[in-house]
């Protein structure tokens, strides 16, 4: 693999668009950590007037966008190239500054509270003062589960500590943890990576795949007492502070923030455990498509129609996703336009550079992606997919102020997946290569597979270790392992559950930030009903519209904007449905050829 310093820089991201040169990286940190104590003087005066009210929101505003935009810089650095010493001690100066704001800013939200009702009601009364209403509301909703000045200082105090597990973890799989070589197609030994280990798990010779899975699973599976004690250490983090709060679970806690009810996370593992016999429907399918006598999970990922060159280069993705999203409108194009144009996408492997893709808002800049592109279609979805997060991010950060512009995790996955649906619309309406269709169908099954049936079961894992915990349980390697195993075996009936796919949970790195993962199933069934909708209207509006209200509103009402509402199961019921026909329109079309 070769060294980000020996790959072409038109394929890596400019970070000159965020600081002229590291050294005014730095110098602007310093300026930053000096202005810190500017937030100590604000503490209590918030309640003294309007004036000096809106004066240290303002000031905590304005280190806070500065704080924000140097440690992004920082930490895309460490993404880019996590084995470069300057890249990690840059992300610690960050993070060291970033610490220091939180403890700094611990008094805000009780201070807040402290202020009488009407007097608060009063501050925001004027027009000059509806920016800050929507953030104030969700701070007052907060009363019953803020602690005082003092507990929530030493609180922050920890944000540093806290990160342990989590950095742990990076290090040791992206930077420390050696992957075997495995034998491609030809029967030529390859290191196996985290890159491309999706290219070796969809090879259509079972061999190359069976390595491959048990290569990866295998070795994590040496190191599994010490992602169980990493893990382990992250949910006892989740408890301690739901605990504090006063909550009654961490998985309360976690939805709290976005003000979404344990119903939507309940109600969403139970539709889908409502239609795992239609999961089984489309197993012995792909069993049956495949010719084989039984399915194990390494057959998963392959595609299930033979002989189907389906290569997409990075150039083509670029070009199909801007045909894909033409229904979204001329200013969506631009804006594509504008993101090849300036670097925004970082696009290939090299040498410690983190696995997985994401896009990351830079407010006042644009949105940062990375990719780690290998030529295959799931890399063309991808790009789509991550695309769609920057389109959302940049369309917030335009439309709204800095305290409003950034969207929640729950409405994260919809843009993204928005993206992918079309893309799949696009390709079965334009193809006409029968075996091609069957490709794209498969890949519209597999989306729902890896994304609403999976990530539902990373949720129930999420869910029933957080549980275990607060019962009293020790969260052990072999503990953690069974919970899991148990989760394959109901989720994928009718298919062979080998021994390494139990050590799988240990592979996932969303669950070092606790229930995450239901809001991408939540997410797609959300972006199946929205992209269905703008294709069959040509009415993109009210979508368009739920891209720039960034963090404005409540996310269920924000998606309410877009036609979807997730206080009722129908949405996720309703992409089911879709699944379960696509399943049948999928085993005719194989018939056919």
């Amino acid at each position: 693999m070769q060294a980000r310093k020996d790959m072409d820089p038109k394929f890596q991201w400019d970070f000159t668009h965020m600081y002229a040169s590291d050294e005014a990286w730095e110098a602007e940190l310093n300026a930053i950590v000096a202005d810190l104590p500017k937030i100590a003087a604000i503490e209590g005066t918030l309640g003294q007037s309007r004036e000096s009210f809106k004066a240290g929101i303002d000031t905590i505003n304005g280190l806070a966008q500065r704080l924000e935009k140097a440690y992004i810089y920082a930490n895309l650095h460490r993404c880019a190239d996590g084995s470069e010493t300057k890249h990690q001690e840059m992300d610690g100066k960050a993070t060291n500054a970033y610490v220091q704001f939180s403890t700094m800013l611990a008094f805000f939200e009780p201070e807040i509270l402290a202020i009488p009702e009407e007097t608060l009601n009063g501050f925001l009364a004027p027009d000059e003062m509806k920016p800050y209403r929507f953030t104030i509301e969700n701070i007052t909703r907060n009363r019953a589960h803020c602690l005082d000045a003092q507990r929530e200082r030493m609180l922050a105090m920890m944000g540093d500590a806290a990160q342990t597990p989590q950095d742990t973890y990076e290090m040791l799989t992206n930077v420390d943890m050696e992957l075997p070589k495995v034998h491609d197609a030809d029967g030529n030994e390859v290191q196996l990576t985290a890159g491309n280990f999706g290219v070796f798990r969809e090879s259509p010779v079972r061999a190359v795949r069976e390595e491959a899975f048990n290569a990866m699973f295998g070795t994590y599976k040496k190191y599994i007492n010490t992602f169980a004690a990493l893990y382990g250490g992250n949910v006892k983090q989740d408890q301690f502070r739901s605990d504090v709060r006063s909550f009654g679970s961490a998985c309360e806690a976690a939805l709290f923030r976005n003000n979404i009810p344990v119903s939507v996370y309940d109600s969403l593992i139970e539709a889908v455990h409502e239609s795992l016999p239609t999961m089984r429907e489309y197993l012995e399918l792909r069993k049956e498509a495949l010719g084989l006598t039984k399915i194990d999970m390494f057959d998963l990922y392959c595609p299930m129609v033979k002989d189907v060159d389906f290569k997409v280069p990075f150039e083509d993705a670029k070009k199909l996703v801007k045909e894909a999203t033409k229904p979204l409108g001329e200013g969506y194009q631009k804006l594509l336009d504008k993101a090849y144009a300036e670097n925004w996408m970082d696009v290939y492997e090299n040498k410690g550079k983190r696995s997985g893709a994401f896009s990351c808002g830079v407010f006042g800049v644009h949105p940062y992606v990375l990719l780690n592109y290998t030529d295959a279609l799931d890399d063309a979805y991808t790009t789509a997919h991550e695309l769609g997060h920057a389109m959302h991010s940049y369309k917030s950060d335009n439309t709204q102020d800095y305290m409003n512009h950034d969207y929640c995790i729950f409405v994260a996955e919809v843009a993204s997946t928005v993206n992918e649906v079309l893309l799949t619309k696009y390709l079965l309406k334009t193809e006409t290569d029968k075996a091609r269709r069957a490709y794209v169908l498969n890949h519209f099954l597999e989306g729902f597979r890896t994304t609403l049936f999976r990530q539902t079961l990373f949720a129930e894992f999420e869910r029933k270790a957080h549980e275990a915990y607060q019962n009293g349980e020790p969260l052990t390697a072999e503990k953690l392992t069974a919970i899991y195993r148990s989760l394959v075996e109901l989720y994928y009936d009718g298919a062979e559950v080998p021994e390494n796919i139990a050590y799988e949970w240990a592979y996932i790195p969303h669950f070092y930030t606790a229930f995450y993962v239901f809001q991408y199933a939540t997410g797609f069934s959300s972006a199946v009903a929205i992209a269905s909708h703008i294709v069959e209207t040509g009415d993109a509006e009210g979508y368009l519209k739920f891209l720039t209200t960034g963090g404005s509103d409540y996310p269920l009402n924000e998606l309410k904007l877009a036609g979807v509402d997730l206080t009722s199961p129908q949405p996720v019921k309703d992409a089911l449905k879709v699944f379960g026909d696509s399943v049948r329109e999928l085993r005719e079309l194989l018939k056919e050829l």
